[in-house]
């Protein structure tokens, strides 16, 4: 049985629209230079770009505090955060 030869696959870089090279030999893949991944990079560290979260409605979760009647949510400390 023969290798199957190698097919170079041509995309479309996400930061600048460039074509590039979606290969093991591009090392930015799928951006076309380290200056657009980099710049990626800090769109997401500076949350330009954002995944939406599921709320806790949504997750089914009561964060409500128990015994009261106006449905008041509990406050959280900073240091309780990741208590939660």
């Amino acid at each position: 049985m023969k290798p199957r030869p190698s097919v170079v696959r041509s995309v479309r870089c996400p930061g600048c629209g460039a074509g590039c090279i979606y290969a093991v030999e591009n090392p930015y893949r799928p951006f076309c230079s380290a200056r657009c991944k980099n710049h990626d990079f800090g769109a997401w560290a500076s949350e330009r770009f954002s995944v939406a979260a599921e709320t806790d409605a949504d997750a089914g979760i009561d964060s409500t505090v128990p015994g009261t009647d106006d449905g008041a949510l509990a406050p959280v400390r900073p240091d309780q955060r990741d208590n939660q």
